[in-house]
């Protein structure tokens, strides 16, 4: 038991910056005291105490603002940050290293008995608000964005976003990101977004431009090298800087017309 505390604190550590000794994590953290109410309530159950397993657990509820149904299954490691207005429900299984934020629902979408709760497998993330309903399984290392509301399965290191929850796959990009960088920097800007999971449309399209201008840059590269050996000398110019403010001021631009042209389509 003293062991699993030991990890518990150790875990905050790891997880939240804000965490300054031990003795505040023990005395000032809901997240860690709902955890420790679950685990005694949670083996009252197994006992077959499960009248004072559900008081156990409304006394959590009460002090800490987060309600875990005694049969839930929870892995090691777990951290709740934050933690009021979180659900898990009676069939919710948790694995190991799973992080859930401020009101996370894990619940059902049935009246029927059996297995109505999700399943996070190990090395979950949960974002605030999310909702994930239902018998489902979430893969290992999957993370679930802010605000979602997931109904179907999830592969292992994906992301999903959105309402209803659209997939996100982490999928490697075509060329490397470095020449992203380079090139935004060669232009006096900074990328607007250069991760490849992005769901943001703008970063999307000013990744894709920064890919397209390191393929012309390329094939330029190569056709000059091409007309130097037939003799012909080119010119070492610079490339001309370009204004950051006036990129910004675009891409601002461009999201605004998706936002009209969406709220247009509704």
């Amino acid at each position: 038991m003293f062991d699993k505390i030991r990890e518990d604190v150790r875990v905050v550590f790891d997880r939240d910056p804000a965490a300054r000794s031990t003795l505040e994590i023990l005395t000032a953290y809901p997240g860690v005291h709902a955890v420790m109410f679950h685990r005694m309530a949670h083996a009252l159950w197994k006992l077959g105490a499960r009248w004072l397993a559900r008081v156990v657990s409304h006394i959590a509820r009460w002090l800490t603002g987060i309600e875990i149904h005694p049969a839930a299954v929870i892995g090691r490691r777990f951290f709740i940050d934050h933690g009021m207005g979180v659900v898990i429900g009676e069939t919710a299984v948790i694995g190991d290293d799973c992080t859930l934020y401020h009101g996370v629902t894990l619940g059902g979408t049935s009246w029927q008995k059996g297995k109505r709760h999700p399943t996070l497998a190990d090395d979950v993330v949960v974002g605030a608000g999310a909702k994930v309903l239902g018998p489902i399984e979430v893969g290992s290392g999957a993370r679930i964005g802010s605000n979602a509301v997931v109904v179907r399965d999830v592969p292992e290191n994906s992301t999903v976003v959105g309402v209803p929850g659209r997939l996100i796959e982490r999928k490697d990009p075509p060329l490397d990101t470095e020449h992203r960088e380079k090139i935004a920097t060669k232009m006096g800007f900074d990328a607007y977004g250069v991760t490849a999971d992005a769901p943001d449309p703008v970063a999307h399209a000013i990744n894709c431009m920064l890919d397209h201008v390191h393929v012309m840059e390329t094939k330029m590269q190569r056709m000059c090298e091409a007309l130097r050996e037939m003799g012909y000398e080119t010119g070492d110019e610079e490339l001309p800087e370009l204004d950051s403010c006036e990129i910004i001021s675009t891409a601002e631009e461009l999201r605004k017309m998706q936002l009209e042209e969406g709220d247009q389509k509704t």
